[in-house]
């Protein structure tokens, strides 16, 4: 006799990250924790180029390098970020003060259209509107997503930056 079991199917939730590293090897802080996040958390699925990006908030720092990644991942948004936040330390981050330099950051911008404010995360990022280091990356992955506040795509968002800092493609993924 022959047994058949059903498993009910977990969902996964389309996620847009954001990496970033000014300090080190950067190129190879990015593609690691790419790799990472593929194996440790959820399925890539597009993946922008790299990009040379001067540093925005603070700007007597090394420039940065800048990617956006879309997975799809069973994790909870705090689990997310819990996962995230330990990549970064595998990756050799030490400060965690905002605007710092630093080995690597990842940012959620985006966890399918969820609107979320806690203590500790907020979906979508805050201020991805006013980042051109951002915006860019991930034009180039979801130009057409809409973002569930302000109700434009990634490219109308672009368009409207007041951001003129410099990003440059620098590595092509």
């Amino acid at each position: 006799m022959r047994t058949t079991i059903f498993m009910k199917a977990e969902k996964r939730h389309a996620v847009y990250l954001l990496f970033g590293s000014n300090l080190g090897d950067r190129v190879l802080h990015v593609q690691s924790a790419m790799k990472s996040v593929h194996e440790q958390i959820g399925e890539a699925q597009k993946k922008s180029s790299i990009y040379e990006t001067e540093p925005w908030g603070v700007s007597d720092q090394p420039n940065y390098l800048n990617a956006a990644m879309s997975i799809l991942t069973n994790h909870s948004p705090q689990q997310l970020l819990t996962l995230l936040k330990q990549i970064e330390i595998d990756e050799g981050r030490t400060d965690q003060k905002k605007y710092a330099s630093r080995t690597l950051d990842i940012d959620i911008l985006f966890y399918e259209d969820l609107i979320l404010q806690t203590d500790s995360l907020i979906i979508p990022h805050p201020k991805l509107k006013e980042r051109r280091f951002a915006l860019v990356p991930l034009l180039e992955i979801a130009h057409d997503f809409i973002h569930p506040v302000i109700k434009k795509s990634i490219a109308q968002l672009l368009e409207e930056c007041n951001d003129h800092l410099s990003v440059t493609k620098l590595v092509q993924q």
